[in-house]
């Protein structure tokens, strides 16, 4: 591969996109130099020397550079990234942000990039909605006004978006066999905070980042002093979110690097890839959950000489979301059946689906791997689900005002409500020096020290809620992809579509 180019500076970001916008016509390329050259050679001995019909060859009208030929230029100086990514699930490459003049890696807060002044940031994937009923929407004036109202909302879902796909893309270059998955969360929750530009529940992290390995489908994190290692031999879903305002973008994809596993990614890829296009206003959600499992179940996959048919695990779902709430209230199935209920103008939903070699059933427990963690000494939150602790937790949305017993459990809470709000969180978060973040706790003045009991007693209450691991059967594997989009009046725009997946 050539050598990954240097990082274009503000100045030449700038004064490449000027070159691109310019109405200028540009100089004629060396070919097109040649080809005068050429005719006005052949039009002498055609004259036999006639110096008047050399001239009229020379005054024929040259050849604009096309537009295309002025995108390349603008390429050669932004640069469009060099590294392949060392894992398989994705394609391009891994420092493509290099075209927006951002460093290798990112150190540059998105929205400081040059390129995006005045918050024009990149648009998603457009496209329309399904159906002749939508048809007349793209064209719609009326449509359009209503998109007008709404620029400021649209300008920082797409930041937000953008910083995802740059801290995956980032993530997307050091996660190896090796890394230790609670390292690997801290660097790519870190570069969030700081392409973001964390600033309490006014933006930063949307939930903590799921790093679930083979069998465990979601809600896995590391807990301080979990020493898991990535191998060359997982399957891991990577599930990590970025929020503006409330707004969040939900994305995620799948970590392997054994070519045996790629017909699975390929499944959970491709039947995500078709949710998103059958979704649209009024489209109904089971009609969704038909086309996802229609294409899921189409997929098998060879693992150490045995068939296993792909199978969706049909209690997992998407979802819509809602201002700083993560699960808005409408799931849209990946199986067939189910809810009838219509998508509607201006929602916003996350299409994630999971395929299994096992059962395509997930479980927070199995008969005999639940317990009490009492009964062992502990005051954690209450459950063990196959030997993994519960790492994920999320204020209730809809829970106001719950009389608590102990103060530390109302400390806590008060914790919580500045800090993360009804956003998600993890216990490796309250561990941190900033107790999840810097921005409202400063530096070192938020970490929660023994709170387990005080957690224990807010999930027993209700006004918090546990998020354990979801499990398929020991031994399969599962992979899973996922995509954030808006309805919006005249189109749908997926906002999280990358040049990855």
């Amino acid at each position: 591969m050539p050598a990954a180019p240097s990082p274009a500076t503000p100045e030449e970001v700038m004064r490449a996109t000027e070159e691109l916008e310019s109405k200028a016509p540009p100089s004629p390329s060396p070919d097109d130099a040649d080809e005068n050259e050429d005719d006005n050679d052949d039009g002498a001995e055609e004259e036999g020397g006639d110096t008047t019909a050399a001239k009229k060859k020379k005054k024929k009208k040259k050849k604009k550079k096309p537009a295309s030929a002025k995108a390349a230029a603008v390429k050669a100086v932004i640069g469009e990234g060099s590294k392949p990514c060392p894992s398989r699930g994705v394609t391009g490459f891994v420092d493509s942000y290099v075209r927006y003049g951002q460093t290798d890696p990112p150190t540059i807060p998105v929205a400081e990039l040059p390129v995006f002044a005045g918050g024009n940031f990149p648009e998603g994937e457009i496209m329309e909605h399904p159906g002749d009923f939508n048809a007349y929407r793209i064209g719609s004036e009326e449509k359009r006004a209503l998109e007008r109202m709404h620029t400021d909302l649209y300008s920082k879902v797409r930041l937000a978006a953008e910083v995802h796909r740059e801290v995956r893309r980032y993530a997307q270059s050091f996660i190896k066999p090796g890394i230790k998955l609670a390292d690997m969360c801290e660097m790519l929750e870190n570069k969030n905070r700081e392409l973001v530009q964390e600033r309490g529940l006014e933006r930063g992290i949307g939930f903590p980042t799921g790093c679930s390995l083979n069998h465990v489908a979601a809600h896995y994190t590391p807990n301080t002093g979990d020493n898991t290692v990535l191998q060359y031999g997982d399957v891991m879903k990577v599930d990590f979110g970025t929020q503006i305002d409330g707004r969040i973008i939900d994305c995620a994809w799948t970590v392997s690097f054994d070519p045996v596993y790629d017909p699975l990614l390929e499944a959970a890829k491709m039947a995500t890839n078709e949710g998103v296009k059958t979704a649209g206003i009024d489209v109904r959600l089971c009609d969704i959950g038909e086309a996802i499992q229609e294409v899921m179940e189409s997929y098998e996959v060879e693992i150490n000489g045995k068939v296993y048919p792909v199978k969706c695990c049909r209690n997992l779902n998407g979802h819509s979301i809602g201002p700083y709430q993560i699960h808005g209230g409408k799931s849209i199935p990946i199986v067939k059946g189910g809810d009838a209920t219509k998508m509607e103008e201006g929602e916003f939903y996350a299409c994630e689906t999971f395929g299994s070699t096992g059962r395509g059933y997930v479980v927070e427990m199995e008969e005999g791997e639940f317990y009490a963690c009492e009964t062992f000494g502990s005051t954690g939150c209450g459950y063990v689900v196959k030997d993994l602790e519960c790492s994920h937790y999320m204020r209730d949305f809809d829970v106001q005002h719950v009389p608590l017993r102990l103060p530390r459990a109302k400390q806590l809470l008060s914790h919580i409500n500045k800090t993360f709000g009804t956003l998600a969180f993890c216990r490796r978060w309250l561990d941190r020096p900033d107790g999840g973040s810097t921005f409202v706790n400063g530096a070192t003045g938020g970490q929660q020290v023994k709170y387990l009991g005080a957690l224990k007693q807010l999930c027993d209450s209700g006004v918090v809620n546990a998020y354990p691991p979801l499990c398929d059967i020991k031994g399969s594997y599962v992979a899973q992809y996922e995509h954030t989009f808006l309805l919006r009046p005249t189109c749908k725009e997926v906002l999280s579509r990358g040049d990855d997946f």
